[in-house]
């Protein structure tokens, strides 16, 4: 009989984060049990095993405890120990440094699982750069439950970790006890949102490159929405929440909620952030109103994700209301005022299960759109092309209307593509491929087609196909093709000097191919590629240098050169058994135009040097190569 391991391994954590125990009315709630994807892999189990400073470890991630402050390491946790997996994990413990560790691996494998679920493949991490800018694969994703005794916690990509921080609560704090040591690898919250950022950074390396107002705070946002919308996958707060609001998830609720302990802890309120409304100076919450307004004024990193977030949060209420109109209608005889007193509890089931419903295919929607971004400059309007495009894609009939509640919701706060003259569910989908392109892709080139393969396996077969993509397109017979895409080749126009040449010539990076396998509501899986194109040019503050530097003869790699790296490219979605075009996502204009070339040029001079320099290359001293850092603890 040959004996299979079981699919997920049971693991208890805390629902939100530790501060629901401090208070009588949720303390009922503090507990949840994850379904973890079980791994078994032998070579896996051997350096658990083996190792003394690794726990747990897995295919994906290594939890590895040392806390800098103290100078120690923390004993790892052995998950595979009987009395471990028979009581569902370790008790969930502010102090014990091994259920911290069982705590980030578990919340971390299912946001990683949220990912593969909806893209259709298998994670992969940022590879790393190496001095001699070769790019080298990376296994595993570190945590640091201990890494800061700070009130921080954030993604190193130079790493490939992501560090969480803990601190004390000052002696003059109400909202939680003085003295209190708040540990930000016990929110959930703040796990999801930072190995979000992690796994974003592994599909899309230069969204982490801050080129416009809205990169970073897609970022932010973006993270925020993986992680609140991970709350109702949460049934006893779902119901305990539907019951204390009657069903209004417009009212003040934990579900809307961000990192409670943290914010209070930090005296931000009740949380560090809401999706619905905010606190006013006289103490009251405050429902957020709709307003174009607040993007123009918003410039912070955070403060423009949040944006993102309502609007997000904004479409899920739509969405929610009109799936539970026709129950309201029913427990109501028709009034639409519901009867005072507690809400049934069969009614309260049936108002869960709906928001659990809309809420999880809202999370699908915003991880699947990833596909359908341009690689480099993205903005808000971009990613609104993408959720609509997507969701049209994979589910031609939108029978309960969610992409017009998106449109809808993303109009309202002011989010509406650049390029779009007609905003409309029809004018906000991305160019559609179609037969007069030809073939997209080379013959040979191949899909994993398997979630189960291995992911070096996986890593290696994207490497392999971007190079054999590059070849293909890089023939003077595709030159065609690659203008077609915004890819600018030197048989249409004149390229400046400082635009990446070989010879002459213009040249462009197949920066990624990427496997997806999904099924929406049509009955067959569709095995698609999604293919990442970039050029980039050398930018410099000075305009005069600048025209020097365009003007002169190329001389190798001319884009290293400068003061900033400005990039254009598009997104090819290709089918890959036809190997035609699907869906095209280009950046405003090409590699050529001097308007945007000086729109990013004007955006990293009026901006600090946290973030005007991250990621840009050689400029000015005061360079930081973490971002995530920087705007965390701001």
């Amino acid at each position: 009989m040959v004996r299979r391991s079981p699919e997920f391994r049971r693991l208890r954590v805390y629902a939100i984060d530790p501060g629901l125990a401090a208070r009588h009315e949720t303390v009922g709630l503090n507990e949840l049990t994850l379904m973890v994807p079980w791994e078994s892999n032998p070579e896996i189990e051997g350096v658990l095993s083996s190792t003394q400073m690794l726990g747990p470890v897995g295919n994906y991630l290594e939890v590895v405890d040392y806390d800098p402050a103290s100078g120690c390491y923390y004993a790892p946790v052995d998950l595979n120990e009987t009395f471990v997996l028979a009581q569902d994990g370790l008790n969930p413990s502010e102090l014990n440094p091994q259920f911290h560790q069982q705590m980030v691996y578990a919340v971390a494998m299912t946001t990683i699982d949220k990912f593969e679920r909806a893209l259709g493949r298998s994670a992969l991490w940022a590879p790393r750069r190496l001095p001699d800018k070769s790019y080298e694969y990376v296994p595993r994703l570190r945590l640091y439950p201990h890494a800061l005794r700070e009130a921080n916690a954030y993604y190193n990509p130079d790493k490939k970790a992501v560090l969480f921080g803990y601190f004390q609560v000052p002696p003059d704090s109400t909202a939680v006890a003085p003295g209190t040591t708040v540990f930000t690898c016990l929110s959930h919250d703040v796990i999801a949102h930072e190995v979000t950022h992690a796994l974003l950074d592994g599909l899309h390396r230069r969204f982490a490159e801050s080129t416009n107002i809205d990169v970073l705070g897609l970022h932010e946002g973006f993270a925020d929405i993986v992680a609140i919308f991970q709350h109702f996958s949460n049934p006893d707060v779902l119901k305990d929440q539907i019951g204390r609001t009657r069903g209004d998830l417009d009212k003040q609720n934990m579900l809307g909620q961000l990192a409670q302990q943290f914010g209070r802890a930090t005296r931000r309120g009740e949380a560090l952030r809401d999706a619905l409304g905010y606190v006013d100076d006289e103490g009251n919450w405050q429902r957020y109103r709709p307003n174009p307004t607040y993007l123009r004024d918003a410039t912070e990193a955070h403060e423009r994700g949040a944006i993102l977030v309502a609007a997000v949060f904004d479409a899920f209420l739509k969405m929610y209301k009109s799936r539970v109109v026709d129950l309201l209608r029913i427990a109501s005889q028709g009034t639409g005022q519901l009867p005072a007193g507690e809400l049934n509890i069969d009614l309260v089931n049936r108002l869960a299960d709906e928001a659990a419903k809309t809420s999880e295919h809202v999370l699908q929607m915003c991880i699947r759109a990833l596909d359908y971004c341009p690689p480099v400059n993205v903005t808000f309007g971009d990613y609104l092309q993408a959720i609509i495009t997507a969701d049209a894609d994979l589910y031609p009939v939108d029978e309960h209307h969610y992409r017009t509640a998106m449109m809808q919701s993303f109009s309202l706060f002011g989010i509406r593509p650049r390029a779009v003259r007609n905003v409309s569910l029809e004018g906000l989908l991305l160019q559609a491929g179609d037969a007069s392109l030809g073939e997209a892709v080379p013959p040979g080139m191949e899909a994993d087609l398997d979630n189960e393969i291995d992911r070096k396996a996986a890593y290696d077969r994207m490497e392999e196909n971007a190079r054999k993509a590059h070849e293909w397109l890089a023939r003077p017979e595709r030159a065609g093709l690659l203008e077609a895409m915004g890819i600018v080749t030197g048989t249409k126009e004149k390229v400046p000097g400082t635009v990446n040449q070989k010879k002459g010539r213009p040249v462009f990076e197949v920066h990624s191919v990427r496997a997806a396998l999904r099924r929406g509501s049509k009955t067959n899986l569709v095995p698609d590629l999604v293919i990442e194109i970039t050029q980039r040019r050398a930018g410099y503050f000075d305009k005069k240098d600048q025209t020097a530097a365009d003007e002169a003869k190329p001389t190798g790699d001319a884009a290293g050169k400068g003061d900033f790296t400005f990039r254009r490219g598009c997104t090819l979605v290709v089918n890959q058994q036809t190997r035609n075009f699907r869906w095209v996502a280009r950046t405003d204009k090409n590699i050529c135009d001097n308007g945007e070339l000086d729109a990013l040029r004007q955006f990293l001079l009026s901006n600090p040097v946290s973030v005007q320099n991250a990621f840009q290359g050689p400029v000015a001293p005061g360079r930081v190569s973490n971002p995530f850092a920087a705007v965390h603890r701001d």
